[in-house]
């Protein structure tokens, strides 16, 4: 479902370790990155993270986007791919909830070494 599939899963090694990253690393955060490098993806990720319920069916999500339901369900798909989201089926409802390894592995990915190890020790 919303799990992330080797294919989409975020390397392991960041590009700002020092180490060169793999041709096959850097395609896969490259495809995490772009699902995040649109305006109404990260909307959605801040409204579903911030929702009363940490999760949100795509009914709660078009009003205040103020898109159609085909464009809001197309964007959460594409998160989902991602392995940002995690998709549950409850009767004729869908809901979508952040899955928050994917969003820390991100942002470790991203986090200089030396700004990681205070950032973790706040």
């Amino acid at each position: 479902m919303g799990v992330a599939t080797p294919r989409t899963a975020p390397p392991a090694v960041s590009p700002l370790t020092g180490e060169p990253i793999k041709r096959a690393d850097a395609e896969r955060l490259a495809g995490v990155l772009k699902a995040i490098a649109d305006p109404a993806r990260l909307r959605l990720l801040s409204l579903i993270q911030s929702s009363p319920e940490g999760e949100a069916s795509v009914s709660d999500l078009t009003a205040p986007l103020g898109l159609s339901q085909p464009t809001v369900s197309h964007h959460l798909r594409i998160l989902t791919e991602a392995g940002l989201l995690e998709r549950e089926k409850r009767g004729v409802w869908a809901y979508y909830r952040l899955v928050p390894a994917a969003i820390a592995a991100i942002a470790d990915l991203l986090t200089p070494p030396r700004k990681r190890a205070t950032r973790k020790t706040r």
